[in-house]
This record gives C-alpha cells, structure tokens and sequence, in this order.
C-alpha cells in the first residue's frame, strides 16, 4: 500500500466516498505523495514521452505559430509568453530557438509558466538556462501578470481533475471511489448530472468543471486584454459518452485504483466543451483539428525534410519515425486535437473552421 492510499483510504473511512475528481486531485496533486508533486514522470525513464521530446520539430512549428499569432494579434509589446505545465521545459526550449530569429518578438516576451511541482520547476530552469533570468514560475494561471499574453498548453487539460456519472436508470449518478472488501473501488454516489444526454443503462458521461472554468478564464483573459491561446491535447472533439480515464505508469496502462500517487492519471480532452466556455466569455474558438492536419498544415514534413538534407541514414529514419508519430495516424496525429482562442476577427492559420 502506497502512503497516499493510506491517506485516501483514512478520509474514506471518516468521511465516506469521494468524487472521482477529488480522487484524481489526490493522486496527482498531493503536496507530499502526490504523482506530478513528487518525480520528473517524462521521457524513456519515466512512465509516457510527449510531442516535444518525440521531436524537436513540434516545438518549432508551435513557436513559429506563436510568433505568426502575435503579429496577427498587432505585435503587442510588451507580452506574456505562457505556459500551463510545461513537463521539464523541452517545448520552450524549441520555442526560444524559433524566437531568435525573430529579435522583435523576443524583445516583447517575457517569459512565465505555470508549475506546480518543485521537481519539474528544477528541471525546466536546468532546461531554460539560456534564457538567463527572465523566466518567473507561477503557481495557477490566476497569478500571471496583466496585458496580453500568449498561451501554450500541450497535454495539460487532459490530466485536470473529471468528475464521471453513470446512466442508472434513467437519471446520471456520479461515479465515486470507495471500499469494498477493504480495497478501493468505484460505485455509485448520491450526486446526480440534471442535464445530461440520454444514453443505455450503464453509460458513463465526463464533465472537467476545473478544465471548462480554466478555459473560460483563458478566453476572457484574451477578449479583455488581447492576444492568443493554442490548445493541444489527446480527446474529442464533440462531447459523447464515454469512460476515458487511464493510468499509466512505466509507459504501460495500469489499474487507476492501484498505487495511488505512483501512476499517472489522466482523461481524454472534451474539445467541444472547452469551446464552449472559451466562446460564452466572448472569444473566437477555432478548431478543433487533428494533430496531424495542424503540424502538416504548419510545415512538419519540410521541416523535416530540411533537418535530414545533410544527415546520415540513421538520423533520417529517426525524422521519419517522429514524423509519424506527431502526425500519424497510429501515432498522435488523429487522437491529438489542437484549438486556438483569439478575440473576435482573427483567423490563425491553419484553422479553417470553428466548433
């Protein structure tokens, strides 16, 4: 037994069960045992890799977007560049490289992200040491400066805390974890969804209020003061039942209930409702789209191209296969989704359509 399942199972036993929400905000945010608090979980020796340590090349085409968005936003100077967890600080390295040839749009940013784990924070500024001192590390987005800002946030919805109801009979119930026989287990809870689709007994529907209430904090952020905000994420992008929620440790799915605070927990993205709460605050949403067609759209395969001209064999295959993992379809490239929040009249490319 893992000290955070002690600790869970104490606040079981006292007060009864939790939402699958409070249980995930246990399990990941635990100041002392909690999963993203504790450790550095990315990379060949942790337990999943993401799109900027796949390739350096993700990280180049979302800086080369940042910097088409703020011209398009009227090149505001100065800027906030932000962003909401960035594992060990590998997309913002890409995004600096990108920067310095565009001495206009560094000399506008200042640069901030929000962490909220020590570990990580240590090793982004071991990461970012380049950038010198102009980095400021912040707890909650709510905590950025004020004026214009523009955000990132890659694989960082997906591991808010999602609270899940379940069709019985007629009416959703939320899903809560318990104990049964002296181990954690799901049933079924006193709250109740009053609005939800109908479905077959059995169901299973996901809300993020954490996620839809961020997003709309975000989109009235950029309406008020200006400026852009690019989403990517693995989920959907219209809201459907489903039971989504994983674990993950060792680069392998494991039990959600076992070893809490050792496995990462997470969800897919409802993209439909992220967009909803960014446009009930007054913001253009665009999107979403695939991975795929955002990376391929923004120049992936030239970019590659241009990295593997003067390579060797071995170093083109390795373009190659991260090519096809960002943008595959057996990769990240269907399962991953990207949106963009702007104020009203602003068309990022490559969007073409808005959900």
């Amino acid at each position: 037994m893992t000290p955070l399942e002690s600790r869970i199972r104490a606040l079981i036993e006292a007060n009864g069960p939790i939402t699958v929400a409070q249980y995930m905000a246990h399990c990941l945010g635990d100041p002392e045992h909690g999963y993203y608090t504790t450790r550095d979980p990315f990379g060949a020796g942790g337990d999943f890799v993401t799109a900027p340590e796949v390739s350096q090349m993700f990280g180049e085409i979302v800086g080369a977007w940042l910097v088409h968005a703020w011209r398009l936003c009227g090149a505001p100077s100065p800027i906030r560049l932000v962003e909401l967890g960035p594992g060990r600080g590998a997309l913002m390295a890409d995004v600096f490289r990108v920067a310095r040839r565009a001495s206009d749009f560094l000399d506008a940013i200042s640069v901030h992200l929000v962490e909220t784990s020590p570990v990580l924070a240590a090793r982004q500024a071991e990461t970012l040491t380049q950038r010198g001192t102009g980095i400021q590390w912040h707890a909650s987005f709510a905590d950025i400066p004020p004026g214009p800002l523009l955000l990132i946030a890659n694989e960082f919805f997906d591991a808010l805390p999602i609270r899940q109801f379940v069709r019985v009979e007629g009416s959703w119930r939320e899903r809560v974890v318990g104990l049964v026989d002296d181990r954690l287990a799901f049933g079924i809870g006193p709250g109740r969804l009053d609005d939800g689709p109908d479905a077959p007994g059995g169901s299973v529907l996901e809300t993020s209020p954490t996620g839809e209430a961020l997003a709309a904090t975000i989109a009235r952020r950029v309406v008020d003061e200006g400026g852009a905000a690019l989403l990517i994420d693995y989920g959907y992008a219209d809201t459907t039942p489903g039971d989504t929620l994983q674990a993950v440790r060792g680069h392998a799915y494991a039990d959600p209930l076992a070893r809490p605070g050792q496995a990462d927990l997470s969800a897919h993205v409802d993209f439909a409702a992220l967009g909803r709460s960014a446009r009930s605050e007054g913001a253009a949403v665009h999107g979403p789209m695939t991975q795929g067609a955002f990376l391929l759209s923004l120049g992936l395969l030239e970019r590659a191209g241009r990295l593997g001209a003067d390579s060797d064999g071995a170093t083109r295959d390795g373009l190659l296969a991260a090519t096809q993992r960002l943008a595959g379809q057996a990769g990240m490239g269907m399962l991953f989704k990207a949106l963009a929040v702007t104020r009203p009249g602003l068309e990022p490319p490559p969007f073409g359509a808005r959900i």
